[in-house]
């Protein structure tokens, strides 16, 4: 079942964005674009997480929060504000955030700490330890990768290239979420270094198997999964 995700923001750029990056992760996603429309959506429960701005109009987001707790409301809470002093982190956990996240940030960044706090919730999902896609298997534990029951020495940079590739299976994954999931980039260098790491991770992945999994989609990125 998709986790259902509260987003209060009034940018409505950043709304947009956040909410499409979230859809396209399989998540659920309510938008409200004031504090008291939040608050009103977040009291009425159903929601496994909230994302909420610290400055919004009509009530801001430290008293949203502070009223969410005070109801008993114990959905997980990640703050963003672009407020980013040690003081501000500090009140913003205190008031009862379960994490603070500044602007500007990296959508995988918020992606990441909101899978960790709906893991973490009391009945979350267990931690996925084994990733799998036809015969290849990725040991997260174990940090070990097979292809038909035989080992692949994968480079520390291959795995989680793997991993993101694993974790996007049937997806077209892009070269600006290469960077940024993978190189932490926030930019594009202007080298072919998706390129070469790609094509050395096909040749170990395909190589000697009559069904290739890693393909590239012409125009667009790249592909893990069956299929042309």
């Amino acid at each position: 079942m998709a986790h259902r995700i509260l987003l209060i923001e009034d940018d409505a750029a950043t709304s947009a964005y956040i909410a499409k990056g979230l859809t396209e992760e399989g998540f659920v996603v309510d938008i409200a674009d004031d504090g008291r429309d939040g608050l009103f959506h977040a009291t009425g429960g159903g929601h496994d997480a909230i994302i909420l701005d610290r400055m919004l109009p009509g009530m801001d987001g430290m008293a949203v929060l502070a009223a969410l707790r005070a109801a008993g409301v114990e959905t997980p809470v990640v703050l963003l504000s672009a407020l980013a002093s040690v003081d501000d982190r500090v009140g913003g956990l205190t008031a009862g955030s379960d994490d603070y996240l500044t602007k500007p940030f990296a959508f995988a960044e918020l992606l990441a700490r909101l899978r960790l706090l709906l893991r973490r919730r009391p009945g979350g999902a267990t931690p996925e330890t084994r990733l799998a896609c036809d015969d290849l298997e990725m040991d997260l534990l174990a940090r070990k990768v097979r292809r038909g029951g035989a080992p692949i020495d994968l480079q520390p940079r291959e795995f989680k290239l793997l991993e993101y590739l694993l974790r996007h299976q049937e997806q077209v994954v892009t070269r600006t979420m290469l960077l940024e999931g993978v190189w932490d980039y926030h930019f594009d260098p202007g080298t072919n270094v998706i390129d070469v790491h790609v094509s050395r991770l096909r040749k170990k992945l395909d190589e000697g198997h009559p069904r290739p999994l890693l393909h590239t989609v012409r125009g667009a990125g790249y592909r893990l999964g069956l299929g042309d």
